[in-house]
């Protein structure tokens, strides 16, 4: 006997607060990865740039298997890709805490080390991608479409309260005897204990799968099979998911190295203040995520607009700064933008599809979320040879966003309203004709 289809019309309090909790577990023990990895590489001698590589093997499981585990959950359900997800960061991150355990006791020599952390970061990016397209369907599916734009804002609140949080508590869990391996092991008993309530009381059925059978936009009277990387409905808001996504992370994981360079501590010392500067960033986005699109009631067009128009005075802030408190100002400003610009675009990409879709979409939106990382490197080497350079490409690419924003149709038109997704669908299908 099959299950029911699951209820779209209203998403329960207590199964909300339990995807909630898996997406901060998540960002918590990521965003406290980033923070002491800078201090981690140099205690290790592992130069900048390979200690910024560590994530992007990671980057491109995580962004070629999130399709596949869309799709997986549109099979099999949710709630167990989410135990799929939740069980993989939980393995990469006991051993990731075992290998710089390892370095820090000088059992190998520091390119074995590097190596044995990129792989071990490596089976986050295959297994834990599981969670991040079922989470956000999860929602979606279960969302009205008027109000899905404040569920995704609130749902990225989750990784906006992590990257408050993880940061924070990264510090206190340096502990004697593992140092700064201990906030890798405690982030993976904080994933065990979500583990549990996920699979204790997070409900899931498993619809009927013709309801869930993608819908082609139409041209010409015809169906059209468009894989989803050129589907005129989707394309343009991944466009602007990756570029935001790259400058987030490219400014996120140069931050540690400018505030050590500008500080001029030990990689130890200088870890409270990252984690203050981080902090300051992640508070900031919630106050997006939870106050100002709440408050004005933002559509995801005024989200895409404002978000990369702040982002980019951010920038141009850290760019500029002669100190510390510079930084940490335009930092906060440009994660002020960020938190504007990444629910515009998920969001935005939900509602120009149909529900048969919204797995199709989170794993497309996961996936450039997650391949991004693949550029951090190169601004790290760019951070190298000229301190103000990556933030000023940041700039650059925020402002040419907004005038893609703009100018686009299908950005143009998103909007929470059901009769605005046959507007994004037939503006974006034109401008595919026109061309």
């Amino acid at each position: 006997m099959q299950d029911k289809a699951p209820d779209t019309t209203a998403l329960p309090r207590r199964s909300f607060a339990i995807i909630f909790g898996v997406s901060m577990a998540t960002a918590m023990g990521n965003t406290g990865l980033i923070s002491v990895l800078p201090a981690i590489g140099r205690s290790l001698d592992i130069p900048d740039p390979m200690v910024s590589a560590i994530f992007s093997l990671s980057a491109l499981l995580w962004a070629f298997s999130s399709p596949g585990w869309a799709r997986a959950s549109d099979r099999y359900g949710r709630k167990p890709l989410m135990l799929v997800g939740l069980s993989g960061f939980l393995v990469s991150m006991m051993l990731c805490g075992a290998v710089v355990s390892s370095g820090l006791a000088k059992l190998a020599a520091p390119m074995t080390i590097f190596i044995l952390f990129l792989l071990a970061r490596a089976l986050f990016g295959l297994f834990g991608a599981a969670s991040n397209p079922a989470t956000q369907a999860y929602v979606a599916e279960r969302t009205p479409t008027a109000g899905r734009t404040q569920a995704m804002a609130n749902l990225a609140g989750a990784f906006g309260l992590g990257t408050v949080i993880g940061p924070f508590l990264a510090p206190l869990f340096i502990f004697p005897g593992v140092g700064l391996a201990g906030p890798l092991y405690s982030f993976a008993f904080i994933a065990l204990g979500m583990l549990f309530v996920v699979w204790r009381f997070l409900p899931d059925s498993k619809p009927d799968p013709d309801a869930r059978r993608p819908l082609r936009p139409v041209v010409g009277g015809a169906p059209a099979a468009l894989p989803i990387w050129r589907d005129p409905r989707i394309m343009p808001f991944l466009i602007y998911g990756f570029i935001v996504a790259t400058c987030q992370t490219a400014q996120a994981q140069t931050l540690g190295f400018l505030i050590l360079d500008k500080l001029d501590l030990s990689p130890a010392k200088a870890q409270t203040y990252i984690a203050i500067a981080m902090m300051f960033g992640a508070v900031a986005g919630l106050l997006a995520q939870w106050g100002l699109i709440r408050m004005f009631e933002m559509t995801p067009r005024q989200l895409l607009r404002w978000g990369v128009g702040v982002a980019a005075l951010g920038n141009l802030i850290v760019a500029l700064s002669p100190d510390y408190y510079g930084v940490v100002v335009g930092y906060a400003v440009s994660s002020l933008g960020f938190g504007l610009a990444r629910p515009g675009f998920t969001a935005g990409s939900s509602i120009a599809v149909g529900m048969a879709e919204q797995a199709r979409v989170a794993g497309a939106i996961a996936a450039v979320n997650g391949i991004n990382v693949i550029f951090a490197p190169l601004f790290v080497f760019l951070y190298q040879h000229f301190g103000p350079a990556p933030f000023i490409v940041n700039t650059l690419l925020m402002l040419g966003l907004l005038v893609y924003a703009f100018r686009n149709p299908a950005l143009r038109n998103a909007d929470p309203k059901p009769a605005t997704q046959e507007a994004t669908t037939l503006a974006a299908l034109e401008k595919s004709d026109e061309r």
